[in-house]
């Protein structure tokens, strides 16, 4: 069997997507059967950029599917220090693994990686490029908390220029019927034109606003995100536009009683802690619901196949 990588979302089909999502499904409701599924096989996790979930997650994806671990949190620590190229890394990785997951500062980087090895390799972030493990965990709970993944309005709201999961969860909903998009953002922040050309492309109803409160009573999802500081270049205009977009319970009156906000993590100051005790509040739900959709992918990539 072809080896299969996940550099981006539009690597999957949505029968596949759908497929991924179902499996997490079932992983949720019986995760002891899954216990022994990737026994006897490695997960390397090489993060050249600091993480929490989505290392973590992975890390506890493939314990709990009876594998084992190996990898680095920190690139200095490794022969990156010495000048070891991406390509070579992998070559060497991939002789002690099965399935690799990498997290890089550079857009482009798990491209690279996939190109380098002949095992599977999975994006965990290239710069502000993708982030199709986060768009699963996000559709699994838009899916899980809505009901399906169509006839949805949703608003993104904060760093739209640099917010990968932006652009993948976007790329991915592309391919859904009757999504309605309100894109909220500064003017220095806003959907990259790539982004943006491909929704004119498809034909897609959206709303470029600077303001959340106007768009809150229209939505039946709000993604909120934090603008990162990592990504710029001038720290003058990050302090400038921090805080720019703060939801707190005020603000949430405003919407629906059914609408749910959603948050990649971590968050700043884009969410006051008094949001996280309302209903609508699922960002830590996300959280659980990336490791099972983790564990799903792992197994997919792998080859496994249900008895």
């Amino acid at each position: 069997m072809a080896k299969r990588d996940l550099i981006s979302i539009t690597d999957l089909s949505v029968q596949e997507i759908d497929e991924i999502l179902d499996l997490a499904d079932r992983i949720t409701a019986d995760p002891a059967a899954y216990q022994d599924a990737c026994a006897h096989k490695k997960l390397a996790t090489l993060f050249y950029e600091p993480s929490t979930r989505t290392r973590l997650s992975f890390e506890a994806a493939m314990y709990e599917l009876g594998g084992n671990v190996i990898g680095f949190s920190d690139a200095k620590s490794t022969s990156v220090s010495k000048g070891e190229t991406v390509h070579d890394t992998m070559k060497v990785i991939s002789c002690f693994s099965d399935i690799i997951a990498v997290r890089h500062p550079k857009e482009g980087a798990a491209y690279v990686a996939a190109r380098s090895c002949d095992i599977p390799v999975v994006n965990a972030g290239d710069g502000g490029h993708h982030h199709p493990t986060q768009t699963l965990t996000d559709l699994l709970t838009i899916r899980r908390e809505k009901g399906r993944l169509d006839s949805i309005k949703i608003g993104f709201c904060g760093d739209l220029k640099f917010g990968r999961t932006v652009h993948s969860l976007i790329e991915a909903l592309l391919r859904y019927e009757n999504v309605e998009y309100w894109l909220i953002s500064p003017e220095e922040l806003v959907l990259p034109d790539y982004v943006r050309d491909q929704m004119k492309a498809a034909g897609v109803k959206f709303h470029e606003i600077r303001s959340m409160e106007d768009a809150l009573p229209e939505l039946d999802v709000l993604y909120m995100t934090r603008v990162q500081k990592e990504r710029f270049f001038n720290e003058e205009d990050y302090i400038r536009l921090k805080n720019i977009y703060i939801l707190d319970e005020e603000k949430l009156s405003a919407a629906s009683q059914d609408m749910i906000v959603m948050h990649p993590l971590p968050r700043v100051n884009e969410i006051e802690i008094d949001v996280d005790d309302d209903p609508r509040a699922v960002y830590f739900k996300q959280v659980r619901n990336g490791k099972d959709v983790r564990k799903a992918l792992i197994l997919t990539l792998l080859g496994w196949k249900e008895d």
